[in-house]
């Protein structure tokens, strides 16, 4: 039995999957706000329920917001600030009494889209979480890419490439930096570009819902964001050449980002031809518990 974690801001989820990743029990409860003891009791006790129900030991792997800095051993990089610079792994291994695998949440997700999701079979994944905010991660050969720092495939934090004349400087993004890719292309980002265009407060939501419904402003503005989508994702197949990238995220149940977006990135992509994929996920909010579970199976190169 393979036990996975996803521990986020709001919820913590367990999941209990069988060797062939069938859904064996799931859970969840609300995450305990600001309080790291609480969290850490919290998840002790969804594991040994767990096991106690099923009535059987089980591996266990945990995806986080941020990640495990390789310098300090320490959580960074979480929105869920209460993590941030504490001993996370050792500390949920010290209360398990077991070793634990623990990743990114964009790392498990795009680990479950490699191991049997929409990826499946695939040599090269990169997994985009667009949503409210925008991350990614790597799966190379059925393991998940964390590299030296940690940080593989924080792709949000990047300029957005071939930028044109309206779009210089860019907005502010609270990594301190402007114009990174998160503050175009995530849910948020793209409803307050279209607020500042046409003096219109909508939710991104309402702006699809809108374009589809003839709205010539939000159309034009759905087009904006699919060309620099594409631009964002050029760059990726430049420096990676991924076999499938799969979108997840709020933004991803955009049905026409996936025929309009492949259209869009020939021009940037350095090859004569654009084989990589771009597919929805199968497993949507669900896809970082699972990774989470696989991650025993196929760990990172730093693990």
């Amino acid at each position: 039995m393979k036990l996975g974690i996803d521990l986020g801001g709001t919820k913590i989820e367990i999941i209990a999957l069988d060797d062939a990743g069938n859904t064996l029990h799931r859970e969840r409860i609300a995450t305990p706000q600001n309080d790291y003891q609480a969290t850490l009791d919290a998840i002790s006790t969804l594991v040994a329920s767990t096991e106690k129900l099923l009535e059987q030991t089980g591996s266990l792997g945990i995806c986080t917001p941020g990640a495990i800095s390789p310098h300090s051993g320490l959580l960074k990089n979480s929105n869920s600030v209460c993590l941030n610079g504490k001993p996370f792994k050792q500390d949920i291994e010290t209360s398990l009494q077991r070793d634990v695998v623990i990743a990114n949440d964009a790392n498990c997700f795009a680990l479950s889209e490699a191991v049997d999701g929409a990826a499946k079979g695939a040599d090269i994944v990169f997994g985009v979480i667009i949503g409210t905010g925008v991350g990614a991660g790597i799966v190379i050969n059925g393991k998940a890419l964390s590299g030296a720092n940690a940080i593989a495939g924080e792709w949000g934090h990047n300029p957005l490439p071939w930028p044109k004349d309206d779009e210089r400087p860019g907005m502010d993004c609270y990594c301190g930096k402007k114009g990174c890719i998160e503050t175009w292309l995530s849910g948020p980002g793209f409803a307050r570009h279209f607020a500042m265009k046409r003096q219109q407060t909508l939710t991104a939501k309402q702006i699809v819902k809108r374009a589809a419904q003839g709205d010539q402003d939000c159309e034009l503005a759905l087009q904006a964001y699919e060309e620099r989508l594409a631009r964002g994702l050029a760059h990726v197949i430049n420096l990676l050449d991924p076999d499938v990238i799969v979108l997840g995220g709020g933004m991803s149940n955009i049905d026409r980002l996936y025929q309009n977006v492949p259209k869009r990135w020939g021009a940037y992509v350095f090859s004569d031809h654009v084989s990589t994929r771009l597919l929805p996920p199968r497993y949507g909010d669900s896809s970082g518990v699972r990774g989470a579970a696989w991650l025993t199976n196929h760990p990172g190169e730093t693990d």
